[in-house]
């Protein structure tokens, strides 16, 4: 059903800084209006839009599919209460974007807003990027309280593949990986907490660099507040986290070698 990681919502309390924070996180040019902005990176789009109460944070998944009637009925069989099948179709800088999508029930996906996308013309990924522009996503992380309940919903009803669910104690923490394209939806259930019916969360992003010395040196030159890139868990990997400039929320840049 699902084929890769379509799009996330951030939600900002300005269109124009929202944007212009995003151009310098991610090194690639930002496409803004009066009331949302995209910027398109080689395997997913971030969308802001602008917040009605001034929350600002991540606010929603869009996940491709090939056939939209056929993905609402089986959201249908796996009580995922989808809406209704609707038309868009959208033009900026990148090109047109149109297509069709449903919108699954927010109570079905235990508090995440999951939609999905089906496109007749998709945009492509704009190419002008700087020296040491961020590549692609990596990873977006889900907190939940109930561990068993979110591998539920990503492997078994939206049918990503688990790739993996390791307990680490020394960590804290159960970790799921879940593929969807080249990229990973990663659950993580704090240990400390007791398995509880609160809605999951949104949380965090791990961004590529396919050179993070020029990608550090880029974001330390436009006075973001970074750390020194360290070992990453992945074997082979580096990282650095990215403290401000993220619209809150927790910002990891890795890379390979």
């Amino acid at each position: 059903m699902i084929t890769a990681l379509d799009s996330i919502k951030l939600l900002a309390a300005d269109i124009a800084s929202a944007a212009a924070a995003m151009k310098r996180l991610l090194g690639r040019a930002v496409t803004a209006g009066e009331e949302s902005a995209t910027v398109r990176l080689a395997n997913m789009a971030l969308d802001l839009q602008l917040s009605e109460d001034g929350r600002e944070g991540l606010a929603g998944l869009a996940f491709a599919v090939e056939n939209v009637e056929h993905a609402h009925r089986i959201c249908e069989r796996r009580a995922l209460k989808p809406g209704t099948p609707t038309a868009f179709a959208e033009a900026d800088a990148t090109g047109m974007r149109e297509g069709r999508h449903i919108d699954l029930d927010v109570a079905a996906t235990f508090g995440v807003p999951v939609s999905l996308v089906e496109y007749a013309k998709a945009p492509q990924p704009a190419r002008n990027a700087e020296e040491g522009a961020i590549t692609g996503l990596d990873h977006v992380v889900v907190r939940t309280t109930h561990p068993n309940r979110a591998a539920a919903l990503y492997g078994a009803r939206l049918g990503l593949d688990m790739r993996l669910d390791r307990t680490e104690p020394k960590w804290g923490a159960r970790l799921m990986f879940f593929r969807a394209g080249d990229l990973i939806i990663e659950v993580v259930h704090n240990l400390a907490d007791e398995p509880s019916d609160t809605p999951d969360k949104l949380w965090g992003l791990s961004w590529r660099a396919a050179n993070i010395e020029a990608t550090h040196a880029r974001l330390k030159a436009s006075a973001f507040d970074i750390s020194e890139i360290r070992p990453g868990r992945k074997p082979g990997t580096r990282v650095f986290t990215v403290r401000n400039n993220t619209l809150g929320v927790p910002t990891l840049v890795i890379g390979v070698g």
